[in-house]
């Protein structure tokens, strides 16, 4: 079956990285786009970051444009959210997410991905 691991999560300071990897295994990876998405406490999940299978094409949320870069290695069937100049309000559970098709519209849609990773908490502290 699909298993999509996060890793690389913890407790950092304001202004600190993180770089946050996904092991991807039971599907053929390099044939599906992926995606990071959040959890704030009592929050609905949020979109981060997409990219595409061949990486591509890539889409950030606002919040973290240019602060966060994802990439793909197809080799290693991993994904991976570099985080830099973290703030505060980043705390929260980060999710990878594989879906089946690629589209430059719906890249942020939680619906449309089908398989998910059981999340790893980042903490920033102020």
């Amino acid at each position: 079956q699909v298993q999509l691991v996060e890793s690389g999560g913890g407790l950092v300071q304001a202004g600190g990285s993180l770089r946050l990897s996904c092991a991807a295994s039971g599907l053929t990876f390099s044939r599906h786009p992926m995606g990071w998405f959040r959890q704030f406490p009592g929050k609905a999940r949020e979109f981060v970051a997409a990219i595409s299978w061949s990486g591509g094409s890539i889409y950030y949320a606002d919040s973290v444009k240019g602060r966060f870069t994802i990439s793909r290695d197809n080799v290693k069937n991993a994904v991976y959210l570099q985080m830099s100049s973290l703030k505060p309000e980043d705390t929260a559970i980060y999710y990878c997410a594989a879906k089946r098709v690629w589209s430059d519209v719906s890249y942020s849609n939680i619906y449309e991905y089908d398989y998910w990773g059981q999340g790893t908490q980042v903490t920033v502290s102020s």
